[in-house]
């Protein structure tokens, strides 16, 4: 089913059948990331690139947090095993 760039305005043949919502794929014509905003009717919207630089500095803070918890439970450890 043709669904159309939100950056470029071309016609993009996508398969309903083969995206999910929030899927991202790549415009072929102007290489905008877009995503998956409508299964019926079709529907794409551009995916903000600065959002995802900001959700992956979320992970990696997530990650050191969740080293940090480990790390700390690591020094609750009893030494009395004498």
């Amino acid at each position: 089913m043709p669904a159309i760039c939100p950056e470029c305005d071309s016609v993009l043949d996508i398969d309903e059948d083969e995206v999910d919502l929030d899927d991202e794929l790549t415009c072929p014509e102007c290489g905008s990331l877009l995503a998956i905003a409508s299964l019926s009717p079709l529907e794409l919207e551009a995916v903000d690139e600065d959002d995802l630089d900001d959700e992956d500095d979320e992970d990696e803070d997530e990650e050191e947090d969740e080293d940090d918890e480990d790390s700390d439970e690591d020094d609750d450890v009893d030494e009395d095993d004498d």
